[in-house]
């Protein structure tokens, strides 16, 4: 699954610039008072080997502070693509590997042989194989921060909290006391600095921030917990967030997902469904929520205690709890007495008589959201998985029964100033599967026979045939599904201000926007705008009338994928821009304006082969330096061009 600081570079750049507030919902200090404090997403923080491990036949032994997540030497594979053939060692290097890996899946404790624990600083979050792979796989945050320290950013200004994305929010708490260092990480900063923070979360980081404000209400007195929060967050920026879920996740637990890693998806099911997180992102119907035991908890001590969900009508009047379709489509064996997942001793008994489940047709179930978040799913095929017990009791026990939140239950708009929510749109993305036994032996029990995906409004499957169901008027970012990303535009307010521009350096004749548009809180918004063809959009949809103090403005970018999100440089612009506005003692609106983007760095400048010039000669000029070995290299922008930023405002 699986950010935030370019944020900063606006502050820095300004220096000392006092700002004003903007309809109550701006920060009254200067530029270098605010830190970024970055939330990474699912396994997206390197882990470290804690301990000392012995790999018999393989040179590959794992010592304290050796990276296993991700260190692609360690992965099997790997030594086949260079030749080393002999199966004794790529047998030890597997097991080694995955017994540092892997986790009690009742007790989510550490293989007795070998523990490990996620690095710190940003570090942990820029490159996770630095030196043998490259590409999204490794590479999460090195550009950001590249771009950070182009622009100045000082070190201490960017603060990462990297967390062991394998535990459950609860257990997270437990073993690492991981949101109160959280919390000292906030106050850290406001001392350090004299400022609230910038929060940026990608992925996975988000549900850890939602679990970490409402853990908070139970560490702080309720009369105090809105100063807190006003204190210490200016904004908060939401980015690939799975506010719904993410039907990848239900992939995973049956048959596994490598991450791009040469393992096999046997190996991946068995890793993934170790873990605690794995049930984190499933998805759940907006529908249904839980009891809130905040106030409980004073009276009867936090204890662990079932949350009893409660669906409104709507949940049974509509199909697949508001989804596009059912999540997962599977066939379940009709004689009992055969198993989906036998044993090898099974397959190699010569009495086991499997022609008997040739002869009948095997049942066929459908299940949507609801009825996996609430485990009816794995109940279903419970006889014949075995992990459906173990995934029952994680569920029961680190998500229905967790003393501080089901996480499994629709985002209400935190309590914060300052919300942006950003996400990709209109790429191919997975929204159901269908399943079939596959006659082999665990964990490769299942074979996945089809895929429907969502694509820019329509529902296809794999072989290419439309769908029935309930398709949004956008695709996801090819991970998480449209209708989870774009819950948060249940967070606006009642009237939305809506702008649609290109992506790429323009001059504000391509710009369209709708104003003052009526929002129904529980319904999408859908802009009457065009589209160029071969253009990358992104539609802002930010508040004309909002809660009294509070923003919110969400922001879909054309073809943005989940991961390579966060690596986006137009996203780093449009960022950097709305920060550098909002604290500008000049800046009178709301948002910053969008009628043209011009080039902001070097960059950004290119040669225009027909006009034999560089392009946008108002900010940038020709001005070779040595080394430069082309034309658009010498393209640079102009000693005046910030007095161009003026224009923003």
């Amino acid at each position: 699954m699986r950010e935030l600081g370019f944020l900063i570079v606006s502050f820095l750049l300004l220096g000392a610039l006092q700002i004003n507030s903007v309809d109550g919902g701006g920060f009254a200090g200067d530029y270098s008072k605010l830190s970024g404090i970055i939330i990474p997403g699912f396994a997206s923080t390197q882990l470290r080997a804690w301990s000392i491990l012995d790999c018999p036949y393989s040179p590959l032994d794992f010592n304290p502070l050796d990276s296993v997540w991700l260190d692609t030497t360690k992965v099997p594979m790997i030594w086949m693509i260079l030749g080393i053939s002999c199966y004794l060692q790529l047998l030890s290097a597997v097991n080694c590997w995955l017994k540092c890996m892997l986790l009690d899946p009742y007790n989510q404790t550490d293989h007795p042989e070998c523990k490990s624990r996620p690095d710190s600083g940003l570090s942990a979050i820029t490159e996770l194989d630095p030196g043998y792979i490259t590409g999204p796989l490794s590479s999460v945050w090195k550009e950001w921060v590249k771009w950070c320290i182009e622009f100045g950013i000082e070190a201490n200004a960017i603060i990462a909290v990297p967390y062991d994305w394998r535990l459950s929010p609860s257990m997270l708490e437990e073993r690492d006391l991981y949101f109160h260092k959280l919390k000292l990480t906030f106050e850290t900063a406001l001392k350090l600095h004299g400022g609230p923070s910038l929060v940026f979360a990608h992925s996975l980081g988000n549900n850890v921030f939602r679990y970490f404000l409402e853990w908070l209400k139970l560490e702080i007195a309720p009369r105090k917990y809105m100063q807190w929060l006003d204190e210490h967050i200016h904004a908060y920026f939401a980015v690939g967030a799975p506010l719904l879920g993410a039907t990848e996740t239900v992939k995973a637990t049956l048959s596994g997902n490598t991450f791009g890693l040469p393992v096999s998806e046997g190996t991946a099911r068995l890793m993934f469904n170790s873990f605690g997180s794995s049930l984190w992102m499933m998805p759940f119907s907006k529908y249904c929520t839980s009891n809130h035991i905040h106030w409980k908890h004073f009276f009867e001590g936090r204890k662990k205690r079932h949350q009893i969900c409660h669906c409104d009508e709507m949940e049974f009047k509509l199909n697949y709890s508001g989804w596009p379709t059912n999540i997962i489509n599977i066939e379940i064996p009709s004689p009992q007495g055969i198993k989906a997942y036998p044993s090898i001793s099974d397959i190699s008994q010569p009495q086991v008589d499997l022609s008997s489940m040739e002869c009948r047709l095997p049942t066929p179930l459908s299940f949507s959201a609801r009825e996996i978040s609430d485990g009816t799913f794995f109940k279903a095929i419970e006889d014949y998985d075995p992990d459906s017990k173990r995934l029952l009791y994680q569920l029961e026990e680190l998500y229905h029964n967790d003393p501080v939140l089901n996480p499994l239950t629709p985002w209400d708009r935190p309590p914060l100033k300052n919300i942006f929510c950003i996400y990709g749109v209109d790429s191919k993305t997975e929204v159901g599967y269908y399943f079939a036994p596959s006659g082999k032996p665990y964990p490769d029990n299942w074979i996945m026979t089809d895929v429907i995906y969502e694509i820019e409004g329509t529902l296809i499957s794999r072989s290419g045939n439309l769908v029935d169901g309930n398709p949004g008027f956008a695709s996801g970012d090819e991970t998480v599904p449209y209708h989870s990303l774009s819950w948060c535009k249940t967070w606006l307010g009642s009237k939305v201000n809506i702008t649609r521009a290109p992506q790429s350096q323009h001059d504000g004749s391509d710009v369209q926007m709708e104003l003052n548009v009526e929002h129904h809180h529980d319904a999408d918004i859908v802009p009457n705008m065009t589209r160029a063809p071969r253009v990358k959009y992104i539609t802002y949809y930010e508040d004309s009338e909002s809660i009294p103090g509070k923003r919110t403005a969400v922001w879909e970018v054309d073809k943005a994928n989940h991961r390579n999100i966060v690596r986006s440089p137009v996203l780093m612009r449009e960022l950097w821009l709305e920060m550098w506005h909002d604290i500008h003692p000049d800046g009178k609106s709301k948002f910053v304006r969008k009628d043209k983007r011009g080039p902001l760095r070097n960059e950004d400048c290119y040669w225009d082969y027909g006009k034999a010039r560089c392009a946008w000669p108002e900010h940038c000029e020709y001005r070779y330096v040595f080394g430069d070995v082309h034309l658009g290299q010498s393209c640079r922008l102009r000693n005046s061009s910030a007095d161009q930023l003026l224009r923003y405002l």
